[in-house]
């Protein structure tokens, strides 16, 4: 019995020395295993956790990059920055988004129409993108927020740069807008795309969507250390980003603003261009609108009003609008008919109220004609009837064809504006191709007065206006000063009158005589009475300019309506011509040309000359101090 005893509690204890020993060998397992895993993550993943620990501490944010600015010809800005104080969030990252955005709503007093906004944009969107929940913070509200900023994990106080248009409507449609980057702009633009951050606004029309990848400016980055909410408590670093390019374009503010006030109450176009060096002077289309309303997103209202506006406020008429040029085109109608040897000016044709062509009936505009009539009197008074029997024997192609040199039916402003449009001027072949019918004579007649198939901008006309004033010399119109020397410029077209010599400003006929003629006939049409303009003459040399009246039709007049000879207020507006005027100015030195179109203003006459007038004198009275900063550009050059 006492042997099995000592036996068991041999066994025994044998038994508690294995698991003992088992224990112990567990123990120094995990223990080795712990020291293993901890110097495996203190020593050999060391950077890979520091790293996370960083991020975890550290921000990074990445600002809206600020955008070059645009100059007019004398350094004024007229599209600058201003900050903007927004607020963004991120729904992925916030742990109650309805809590948030109930505490957000009672900081910054949000209407629940506003909230409402918010969840729609919610619903929209991936949870990983950004939503702005307000894009206009005054500082007032941006300071609460940041002051609230502990209790409000997952929002984000940004402080973005907005686009400030000092001069309203006048530049509208010359600079255009800009507005928050689109999917569209993303996909279509590789620098927008790289520099986008959530509020970043990009160009969408006019010379801001054209120069975008000049004016975006680069992002500047920051880096900051955060508490356990989140809170900023230390700046770390900042990366400055550089400000986007500013550009000058060849404006003239103070002239540009006139042309708005000379169009206010009107739906029309004015145009101003320098003959030598092409440069736009001004460059305005009415109605317009205030840029500025879309630095916060336009309303849903505001935008729909402006589409279904009649007067069309969105479109730039100078370069967009395409119009019959009526009587405007009578001094090229001249020249072609001269440079094709088909007419002498010495040439008469007789003017009663009409002439009977195959049966059909093509009117002058005067009632009771104009009697015998000679070319530089038929353009002096805008005779049609001499000009019906110039297009006959011109014939439309030849005359397509010098209207083609002078810049007619093509792009203007090329690689400027990618809403220009070429307009049409029509020939035989055009209209086989285009339409699929035969040329008529007829077709021929009413085309030699500005009517029929031709389509032209007002920007168009500044230019054939321009070319024939410096002497029928082909000019490359910019907005972008060019600081060429205009007395170099002229010589080279005095020199080079032949078409075989090799000139920066060829020749765009084969005798400047002919040209002369033309521009004398348009002196005499406004400074000479029976001229169509007379009654907006200047006497003074110094502002003394020479034009061409042009009055357009919309529809077709009946012989009942022309019987009638109801007043201008008896139309209805839509049926009311198109008034024009093309001008070239100071006559004995001429520099410059423009163009005014008053969308149903009647006749030339008496709705577009007198703007020009008016407007002839700002532009001579900016002359002189123009020329200093051009002639100071040449000489630091």
């Amino acid at each position: 019995m006492l042997g099995d005893g000592i036996g068991s509690n041999v066994r025994k204890s044998k038994l508690i020395n294995r698991r003992m020993f088992l224990a112990s060998a567990a123990k120094a397992v995990v223990f080795f295993g712990i020291v293993s895993r901890l110097f495996y993550l203190q020593v050999e993943q060391n950077k890979k956790y520091l790293t996370l620990s960083d991020k975890n501490r550290i921000r990074e944010n990445k600002l809206p990059p600020v955008r070059g600015e645009f100059k007019d010809f004398f350094g004024k800005t007229i599209a600058g920055n201003l900050d903007v104080y927004e607020l963004h969030v991120i729904p992925e990252q916030v742990e109650d988004f309805r809590v948030l955005i109930t505490r957000v709503k009672q900081i910054l007093n949000l209407s629940n129409k506003h909230i409402d906004k918010i969840y729609k944009t919610k619903n929209k969107q991936k949870p990983w993108e950004t939503i702005i929940i307000s894009d206009n913070l005054n500082w007032n509200e941006f300071s609460k927020i940041n002051y609230y900023l502990y209790d409000l994990p997952g929002l984000k106080p940004v402080i973005s740069v907005g686009r400030n248009y000092p001069f309203n409507e006048s530049y509208s449609h010359v600079l255009g807008y800009v507005a928050y980057a689109s999917k569209e702009d993303l996909s279509s633009n590789e620098t927008i795309n790289k520099r986008h951050v959530p509020g970043l606004r990009v160009g969408k029309n006019g010379l801001e969507k054209t120069f975008e990848n000049q004016l975006i400016g680069t992002n500047t980055i920051q880096r900051f250390e955060v508490n356990a909410y989140g809170k900023r408590i230390n700046q770390l670093e900042v990366q400055n980003g550089d400000q986007g390019n500013s550009l000058r374009i060849t404006v003239d503010t103070e002239i540009q603003k006139y042309t708005n006030e000379l169009l206010a109450g009107e739906a029309g176009s004015i145009s101003v261009m320098d003959i030598f060096t092409g440069e736009i002077i001004a460059m305005n289309s009415s109605p317009s609108f205030n840029p500025n309303d879309f630095l916060y997103g336009i309303g849903s209202k505001d935008w729909k009003d402006l589409n279904s506006n009649p007067f069309k406020p969105l479109v730039n008429k100078t370069i967009s609008g395409l119009y019959s040029p009526g009587s405007t085109i009578k001094p090229l109608v001249a020249l072609s008919a001269l440079e094709n040897n088909v007419i002498k000016p010495s040439m008469r044709v007789f003017c009663k109220d009409n002439i009977d062509f195959y049966g059909q009936k093509f009117h002058c505009w005067k009632k009771k004609g104009h009697g015998h009539m000679t070319l530089k009197n038929a353009i002096k008074q805008s005779c049609d009837i001499y000009f019906y029997e110039v297009a006959r024997l011109l014939g439309v192609d030849r005359l397509n064809e010098t209207a083609n040199r002078f810049g007619l039916g093509k792009i203007v402003l090329k690689n400027f504006f990618e809403n220009e449009k070429k307009g049409v001027f029509p020939s035989t072949e055009w209209k086989k191709t285009a339409i699929g019918q035969n040329w008529y004579l007829g077709e021929t007649l009413i085309t030699g007065i500005g009517q029929g198939y031709i389509q032209s901008t007002p920007l168009q006309l500044t230019l054939m206006t321009a070319q024939l004033a410096n002497g029928g010399n082909k000019i490359y119109p910019t907005i972008i000063p060019n600081n060429k020397n205009v007395e170099l410029i002229k010589k080279e077209m005095q020199d080079n009158e032949d078409y075989d010599l090799p000139t920066n400003y060829p020749p765009l006929v084969t005798n400047k005589e002919n040209v002369k003629f033309v521009l004398d006939a348009m002196f005499k049409s406004t400074n000479e009475i029976y001229g169509t303009s007379y009654s907006s003459r200047i006497e003074d040399p110094k502002y003394q300019f020479a034009g061409k009246t042009g009055t357009a039709q919309v529809k077709r007049i009946t012989e009942a309506e022309r019987e009638q000879e109801r007043k201008l207020e008896q139309i209805p507006y839509k049926e009311r011509d198109h008034a024009w005027f093309i001008a070239f100015g100071p006559y004995k030195n001429p520099r410059y040309a423009l163009t005014v179109l008053v969308e149903h203003g009647g006749s030339g006459s008496s709705a577009a000359a007198p703007i020009a007038k008016k407007l002839f004198k700002k532009i001579i009275d900016r002359h002189e101090e123009r020329e200093k900063i051009r002639i100071n550009e040449i000489e630091t050059s």
